[in-house]
C-alpha cells in the first residue's frame, strides 16, 4: 500500500494551479445519464471517485472518451440500470445516480453507498422527496430499488441542507411533470454549478445557490459543453498549508468568493492575503494566532476544511475551540495528530487545541480524506525525521497529484510503496 513522505521544515513558496472540484465534478458526470451525448466536460479532476462513477455508468451502457482537455460522455446507449456494490461500496457519491436514472428510465437500482468513515450520511432524505415525486421504492438485499413511469412536480422540505440529496432531486425533476420547489436546499457553489450545467441542457431552474429551488419540468433535453468549477476544498488546503509553513504562495484558477470564510479565519492568524480575480496570495504569518472555528453549510466555515485548519492550530499561540456541526465523526484525525505531538482534547462536538511552539515527526495513518490532508500538512512542519502518512488510498479520492504540486513549492515530499497497514 503506497505511503507518503514527508520531511518538515521547508516554507512553501510559489505557484500553485487548483484542479476542478470533485464535489462538482462527480453530479456532472451523473448528470450526463439524463439524456443521450456527446457531453464534453472540461475541468475534471483525474481522481478515484471518476474513475469509480466512470467504472459504474460504463456498466450502464455509458461510453467515455477523453478529447483534449475534455470528457466526452455518451449515454445514448444505456443497456441497465443497476449500480453494483463493488463499486459503490467505495464511494458515498454513488447515490447520486439514482435521480438522473429514474428520470430517463423510470426505474434504478443502486447499492447503498459506502465511503468515508466520518459519520452517517443518510440517503432517508433522498428516497423521501423521490417518494413525494410519485416513486415507488423498496430496499431490498442492501438495495434500493426505485420505479416511476413518470415522476411529478413535488413541494420539497429537506429537514437538514444535503447537497447530494439536493443535487440529486434537481436531476430527477427537470423532467418531471410540472414544478418541483425544493425548500431548505443545500446552496453549495457546486449546486449552482449543477444547475449552470442542467440549463446548458434546455432545464428551467430558478434559485440555484438560495435555500429554494425551483424546477420547472421540459420535455426535452439536449447534450451541452461545461467547465467545471475550480475545487474551493483543495484551494483552501493549499491556502491552509501557506500558512502553516510560513509560506509565500500564489493559489491559481480559484473563486475567492467561494473561499471567504476561510479567508477570514486565516486573516485573523496574521496571514497576509491578496486576492485577485482568480487566485489568491497567502503569505503565512511568522507567529500564528490562534482563532475558534465552527463549521456550517456554506457560507460558513466548510467542515471539509475543518481537519486542515486543526493541524493549523497545533502551532498556533495559545487555545482554539473547534466545534463540528455537520457530521458526528469529523474528530477521528485527531488520535493521528496527537501522535506528532499536537494537544488536542475532545468533548463530543467540540475539540480544544493547545498549541505547541513544534510537531515532531511521527508515522501515522489517514483515516478519511480530509484527515489525510490534515496529516500531510502537520508532516510539512513536523520536526525530527520524516513523517509517513499510510492508507492514503483516501487522498487519492479528493486530491489530483496532490505530492506533486507540493514538490513544485519546495515540499520535500515523495510516495512510496509501503507494507499493508
Amino acid at each position: 500500500m503506497d505511503k507518503i513522505v514527508i520531511e518538515g521544515g521547508y516554507p512553501l513558496k510559489g505557484t500553485v494551479n487548483i484542479s476542478g472540484a470533485k464535489n462538482a465534478a462527480l453530479p456532472a458526470v451523473a448528470a450526463c445519464l439524463l439524456t443521450g451525448g456527446p457531453h464534453r466536460l472540461r475541468g475534471i479532476p483525474r481522481l478515484r471517485d471518476i474513475h469509480t462513477i466512470k467504472s459504474i455508468m460504463e456498466k450502464l451502457g455509458t461510453v467515455f472518451q477523453e478529447t483534449g482537455e475534455a470528457l466526452e460522455v455518451d449515454s445514448g446507449n444505456l443497456t441497465a440500470h443497476e449500480a453494483p456494490y463493488e463499486l459503490v461500496k467505495t464511494m458515498r457519491a454513488s447515490i447520486l445516480l439514482l435521480g438522473p436514472l429514474l428520470a430517463r428510465l423510470g426505474r434504478a437500482r443502486i447499492s447503498l453507498p459506502g465511503g468515508c468513515a466520518i459519520g452517517a450520511r443518510p440517503v432517508n432524505l433522498h428516497l423521501k422527496a423521490l417518494v413525494s415525486m410519485g416513486a415507488d421504492i423498496h430496499m431490498e438485499h442492501g438495495y434500493i430499488n426505485a420505479q416511476a413511469s413518470k415522476l411529478k412536480g413535488a413541494d420539497i422540505f429537506f429537514d437538514i441542507p444535503t447537497v447530494t440529496g439536493t443535487e440529486n432531486i434537481m436531476m430527477a425533476a427537470v423532467t418531471a411533470e410540472g414544478t418541483t420547489t425544493l425548500r431548505n436546499a443545500a446552496n453549495e457553489p457546486e449546486i449552482k454549478d449543477l444547475a449552470e450545467m442542467l440549463c446548458a441542457m434546455g432545464a428551467d431552474i430558478e434559485g440555484a445557490g438560495t435555500d429554494t429551488i425551483i424546477v420547472h419540468g421540459v420535455d426535452h433535453l439536449t447534450p451541452c459543453e461545461h467547465t467545471i468549477i475550480p475545487d474551493r476544498i483543495e484551494a483552501g488546503t493549499f491556502m491552509i498549508a501557506a500558512a502553516l509553513t510560513r509560506g509565500d504562495v500564489h493559489v491559481n484558477g480559484c473563486r475567492p468568493e467561494h473561499l471567504t470564510a476561510l479567508t477570514e479565519k486565516l486573516r485573523q492568524t496574521g496571514t497576509k492575503i491578496t486576492i485577485k480575480d482568480k487566485s489568491i496570495h497567502v503569505r503565512g504569518p511568522e507567529s500564528i494566532e490562534s482563532v475558534d472555528i465552527k463549521t456550517m453549510p456554506f457560507p460558513g466555515f466548510a467542515t471539509d476544511l475543518q481537519a486542515q485548519f486543526m493541524a493549523l492550530m497545533t502551532v498556533a499561540k495559545g487555545w482554539s475551540m473547534f466545534r463540528e456541526t455537520v457530521f458526528e465523526n469529523r474528530f477521528i484525525h485527531v488520535s493521528e495528530l496527537r501522535r506528532l505531538g499536537a494537544d488536542i482534547e475532545i468533548n463530543g462536538n467540540q475539540a480544544l487545541i493547545r498549541g505547541r511552539e513544534k510537531l515532531l515527526s511521527a508515522p501515522v495513518m489517514a483515516t478519511d480524506l480530509r484527515a489525510s490532508a490534515s496529516l500531510i500538512l502537520a508532516g510539512l512542519v513536523a520536526e525530527g525525521g520524516a513523517t509517513e502518512v499510510h492508507r492514503i488510498y483516501h487522498l487519492d479520492r479528493g486530491y489530483e497529484d496532490i505530492e506533486t504540486k507540493f514538490r513544485t513549492l519546495g515540499a520535500k515530499i515523495r510516495r512510496e510503496k509501503g507494507p499493508s497497514v
